[in-house]
């Protein structure tokens, strides 16, 4: 795999690359990015996230930051930066209108993602964090082949289906011989505002029994709030707090 990878420009630094991977939309990857990139800067770490997901991106919204990347005198893209100074580059910060649709097929995104690692300024990056669309295709592929990663972290929520799914991204991880370090459960429940209880919106959770069978930790449970919602959608997700994910960062630490 050596062979495929892509080199980092010489005036960039990379030292972790973390990608945060499902085999299926919708269960919060980029929810995981924004909150283990928080904490790792809170850390005093300098942070960078490569939002993988080209055709849906969510990271610029996740942070409040609209508009295009500038562009260096070597035509280097210079990431965009949030309030906290986590650095960010996602197809949407390359489109003239955020709203257009990216109607590209597989290989083209795959070169995009070659060019923001490639063609992007990284200054000292610490942590990398790699937001991964859905699935075990070309661009989870690519990331992998093209890509230094170090470990990956599996998103996940408590329906039945989802924990097939994440035994397909496991198993993809595997035989690209990539580390798991762990799995983070989202939506695992919700708090309620009068007795403290815990309901378990999608039935019990099953993530104890498949982290066993895969032989990888919990790393963290992350439960359905309105307030973590209105933050992120209103840009604002570096507010929302990190204790949900402090053991995927302490696991990411350890490598």
């Amino acid at each position: 795999m050596e062979s495929f990878r892509v080199p980092l420009n010489p005036q960039s630094s990379v030292k972790k690359v973390i990608g945060v991977v499902s085999g299926k939309g919708g269960v919060g990857k980029s929810l995981v990015t924004s909150l283990m990139a928080c904490k790792m800067r809170a850390r005093n770490n300098r942070v960078g996230i490569l939002d993988a997901d080209i055709t849906g991106p969510s990271i610029p919204k996740a942070f409040g930051i609209h508009g295009m990347v500038g562009v260096t005198a070597d035509q280097l893209m210079l990431p965009r930066t949030t309030s906290t100074g986590i650095e960010i580059l996602s197809s949407n910060l390359i489109l003239e209108h955020e709203t257009d649709p990216v109607i590209w097929r597989g290989p083209v995104v795959g070169g995009v993602i070659k060019q923001f690692w490639s063609e992007a300024l990284w200054k000292d990056i610490d942590y990398m964090f790699v937001d991964m669309p859905p699935g075990t295709g070309d661009v989870p592929l690519t990331v992998f082949q093209s890509l230094p990663v170090d470990g990956i972290i599996i998103v996940t929520t408590p329906q039945d289906l989802v924990t097939m799914i994440v035994k397909k991204a496991f198993n993809m991880a595997k035989l690209m011989n990539i580390p798991v370090l762990g799995l983070v459960e989202n939506m695992s429940y919700v708090l309620c505002p009068d007795c403290g209880r815990q309901i378990k919106v999608f039935g019990e959770s099953h993530i104890d029994e498949t982290a066993k069978e895969l032989g990888v930790p919990v790393l963290g449970r992350i439960p359905m709030e309105e307030k973590t919602a209105k933050l992120v959608d209103e840009g604002a997700a570096e507010l929302v707090g990190d204790k949900y994910v402090k053991d995927a960062v302490e696991a990411i630490e350890k490598l």
